[in-house]
């Protein structure tokens, strides 16, 4: 087995990998025994047709394609992983010798980490986030638990009003033909919570139980339903039921139930804490994002297209991820965005841009500043993994590669960079 590495211009690089010729006899056989049940030949039973038979009938490539895909997938990742390049892209493949008693060689066009050149990274200006915390953010707060802990109560004496929550039977209708999706029964909707498009529970305000009427909407300009963008509809709603949420004084024997502390103020300073706190979070979080922006904005770097494909592939694939986690499916996504996974892609192209460049940045911050992760780093990194995963550090350590360890260390020293820039920035 060989690795030749030749680099090419734009931080670009050709891989020549050569597997000796017994492998490839080996990989052949192996795609003969996958696939000798196709062959029938007179004189022979299914499956029982000689490999040096079928070579004679069809020619020796016949296996070919099956053994090449077999070796590459095998040592391509080898090869990379042995590779003292740090290669940025998926490769671009091709067969360079490929027969029967020779050895197999192929090339990889891949993209190789590019070369960043950082102006001032130290002292950047950044915009100062206000972190403290005012007495309406603390009353939105208490509101929030009040309403939280409020006691559902049944309305049957006056017209339902906003935040009542209402019980509705409804049907929508588009030029006078009811449309899929726009039935309900018993639906239950806040009033002001603007679930429901346009004006929708504006107009059920001050209606009684029992009335029946008309709702007259129009759908958004840029509704996912292709049919109903930017049309005029009316519903038809039956007002069934109205309930309001009686809520909770707010006085010691509220904080005693809905929290550890005995007191309303005590209870109101600890919110007024835990805000504090997210704040100051959001404000570093913002700090650091705003510093490693502005530095890789000014920094120079050719950045091979190979690559900005890598990352706009991978985060589409987050993306995918994400929705499927809300119990969404990427392609009825883009049925409904009325949109493709090519126009999607290109889209994302500017953050992949960006999270390439603040990439390279903190990691040549990192070599710069001489910032490393220590072993304690990294142990503590592989314990908070293996609580995720509900594993013993131990057991998920004995299962990692040198690869994984090695992208540990360049995380944090990437996150500790970042930290590096927020601290040496200037807030104004």
């Amino acid at each position: 087995m060989s690795l030749a590495v030749e680099k090419l211009d734009g931080s670009m690089a050709k891989l020549t990998i050569e597997v000796p010729a017994e492998e490839l006899d080996k990989a052949i056989k192996a795609a003969y025994n996958k696939n000798k049940h196709r062959f029938a030949i007179p004189g022979f039973r299914k499956g029982k047709v000689p490999q040096h038979l079928i070579e004679k009938m069809y020619g020796p490539e016949m296996f070919y394609e099956d053994a090449a895909n077999e070796l590459i997938q095998e040592h391509y990742p080898e090869e990379v992983d042995n590779c003292e390049e740090e290669i940025v892209s998926r490769p671009e493949i091709d067969v360079e010798q490929l027969e029967k008693g020779k050895p197999f060689i192929f090339t990889a066009l891949v993209a190789l980490k590019p070369e960043i050149k950082l102006g001032e990274y130290k002292g950047v200006e950044v915009e100062k986030q206000d972190t403290a915390v005012t007495d309406e953010e603390v009353d939105k707060e208490l509101d929030r638990v009040r309403k939280e802990n409020g006691r559902k109560v049944d309305i049957t004496d006056r017209a339902a009003k906003l935040d009542d929550e209402v019980t509705i039977d409804f049907e929508g209708f588009v030029d006078g033909e009811a449309f899929e999706g726009g039935k309900g029964t018993n639906h239950k909707l806040v009033l002001g919570s603007h679930s429901f498009i346009d004006t929708f529970e504006d107009q059920i305000v001050d209606k009684n139980i029992g009335d029946e009427f008309d709702v007259n909407v129009t759908f958004p300009e840029e509704y996912h339903a292709e049919n109903l963008a930017g049309k005029p509809a009316v519903f038809k709603v039956k007002l069934n039921a109205i309930t309001e949420t009686e809520l909770p004084e707010l006085d010691d024997e509220f904080a005693e139930e809905v929290s550890e502390f005995d007191t309303l103020d005590a209870y109101k300073a600890d919110i007024r804490k835990t805000l504090e706190y997210r704040k100051e979070t959001a404000a570093k979080r913002a700090k650091q994002e705003a510093a490693i922006e502005k530095i890789a904005e000014a920094a120079e770097v050719e950045i091979p297209e190979q690559m900005i494909a890598y990352y706009q592939e991978n985060m589409f694939n987050e993306m995918t991820q994400n929705l499927r986690y809300q119990g969404l499916d990427m392609n009825m996504y883009l049925k409904m965005m009325k949109t493709s996974k090519e126009t999607m892609l290109e889209n994302i192209k500017p953050d992949a841009i960006a999270r390439i460049k603040n990439s390279l940045a903190l990691d040549k911050i990192a070599e710069l500043e001489g910032i490393v992760a220590s072993d304690e780093d990294v142990q503590e990194e592989i314990k908070k993994m293996a609580e995720s995963y509900m594993m013993e550090p131990e057991k998920l350590e004995e299962i990692m590669g040198e690869k994984e360890k090695n992208n540990i260390k360049k995380d944090i020293a990437a996150r500790k960079a970042l930290e590096f820039v927020a601290d040496n920035c200037k807030e104004v």
